[in-house]
């Protein structure tokens, strides 16, 4: 490999196209807790969590009225969504039970407990909460041994006090 990223580089945000703006800020608003930022009239917001300028971008220019990619084709898996602790987590959950919002799934990874949805437009969306490294499970020789187990939903809304 020529080119390393160095540590501290991360996703600064993701910019989804989306068939109706307001029903795009509804979910990611009212349902996952995000705050909007600003707003360019009916075709594009930014929304974020504690200030930041944006984390996700909406926008209808080149997709107002417009329909999900078919199955089969390439795009956009899902954008993942990291709360600082479980109890953040348990409230998103609690926020996307109380609106009805269906869920996809949802995993304990052993690095991470994640929770899987679709946004209004069918984008895949993981909302989650990483465990402390020293947390994460490994093998023998250290290595980071990550695993896909059922997520007890129950017990993590029962941390949404």
């Amino acid at each position: 490999m020529s080119f390393e990223a160095p540590p501290g580089t991360r996703i600064g945000h993701v910019h989804l196209k989306v068939a109706d703006l307001d029903r795009a800020l509804h979910f990611y608003t009212d349902i996952l807790g995000l705050r909007l930022m600003q707003r360019y009239g009916s075709q594009a917001a930014f929304v974020s969590a504690g200030g930041y300028h944006h984390h996700i971008g909406l926008n209808t220019w080149e997709s107002k009225g417009g329909q999900p990619p078919a199955p089969g084709t390439t795009g956009l898996y899902h954008t993942a969504i990291l709360y600082p602790s479980r109890q953040a987590l348990a409230q998103a959950l609690k926020s996307v039970v109380e609106a009805n919002w269906p869920l996809d799934g949802a995993s304990d990874h052993g690095v991470s407990e994640a929770i899987y949805l679709r946004d209004p437009d069918g984008n895949g969306v993981e909302i989650y909460r990483d465990r402390p490294e020293a947390e994460w499970p490994r093998d023998g020789e250290g290595n980071l041994k990550m695993v896909t187990e059922r997520l007890d939903l129950n017990r993590l809304l029962a941390e949404a006090a």
